[in-house]
């Protein structure tokens, strides 16, 4: 405190005062937002009681990581200091979304040795951001379902069908699987495949058709190709013939073939699979052997 019965503090004293350095409150009253209240006749910057509570609360804004324009705005009183932290908040989970996705995909490219290419590419389409993910979506959906879901607004609801997107907090399974569905949906082929699996459950729903057909359907004919399989009948048999009539009943060999190739594809069964990891949930069984032998029995009655 400066000899003069004034009670103002050089910046030395201030520093000692509150265990900044000289240079920090230098700094901090060249920024504007620790301004001395007098200088002394040498021309050196005073400061008062309420100079050592202004500097705390700016080191204390600081040390939150606030930056020097927002601790101004606060000390000016243009805004509170709960307008700020709110803002600042919202800026870190933004932050610390992006670091998880970041450790995840370095945790992805050291599990599995990933080349620099393919590195670049993970960490690329790992880390759009929600907006950028959403319209990859969005654009997919609009193209396998365009013109569909006017005629029948509930297709997607009964597909059970919602792309996945990467959760806040990804596991590098995680991040391998989006990166891999990602690329799946722009593929034009796959695109193709999927409208075409969405027409034949989109044709399922007739006026006269109750819901669930499709999936009764189904579900139906994987109980009994697995009972075909369990007995070992072989999709070339005479009874291969009555255990698909059982489901099928009269229906043309040829057009149920044409279907169950479109909605049993490799790609469809990956992107089921992809979907699930994303989600982070157990894949739904494939039924791959019960819905191959459906496949080869009706290639036997289709001439196929």
């Amino acid at each position: 405190m400066i000899d003069d019965g004034t009670g103002l503090l050089t910046i030395g004293e201030l520093a000692r005062a509150t265990g900044l350095t000289v240079r920090t409150i230098r700094y901090w009253s060249d920024e504007g937002v620790l301004t001395p209240v007098a200088r002394s006749a040498g021309g050196y910057r005073l400061y008062d009681a309420g100079s050592v509570a202004r500097l705390e609360l700016i080191r204390t804004l600081r040390e939150l990581g606030l930056g020097l324009g927002a601790v101004r705005r606060v000390l000016a009183g243009e805004r509170t200091v709960a307008e700020v932290a709110a803002a600042h908040v919202a800026a870190l989970d933004a932050q610390i979304r992006a670091l998880k996705v970041t450790r995840a995909v370095l945790s992805s490219v050291a599990r599995r040795g990933s080349t620099a290419e393919e590195t670049t590419l993970m960490n690329k389409l790992a880390r759009l951001s929600a907006a950028e993910r959403s319209r990859i979506v969005e654009d997919f959906m609009a193209e396998v379902f365009e013109g569909l879901d006017t005629a029948d607004p509930d297709i997607r609801r009964r597909l059970r069908f919602a792309p996945a997107d990467l959760p806040d907090d990804p596991a590098p399974e995680q991040v391998d699987a989006w990166v891999e569905l990602a690329e799946l949906i722009q593929d034009p082929q796959f695109r193709a495949t999927m409208r075409r699996a969405v027409e034949f459950n989109a044709a399922d729903r007739g006026p006269d058709v109750p819901p669930g057909t499709s999936l009764w359907f189904m579900s139906r004919l994987v109980q009994l190709a697995g009972e075909a399989l369990r007995d070992g009948v072989v999709p070339e048999a005479p009874e291969a013939g009555d255990v698909l009539r059982g489901v099928l009943g009269d229906a043309d060999p040829a057009a149920v073939l044409e279907r169950m190739e479109a909605a049993t594809t490799v790609q469809l069964a990956r992107y089921r699979e992809l979907a699930a990891v994303v989600r982070g949930l157990e894949p739904q069984p494939a039924y791959e052997r019960e819905f191959s032998w459906v496949v080869a029995a009706l290639r036997a009655r289709a001439g196929g």
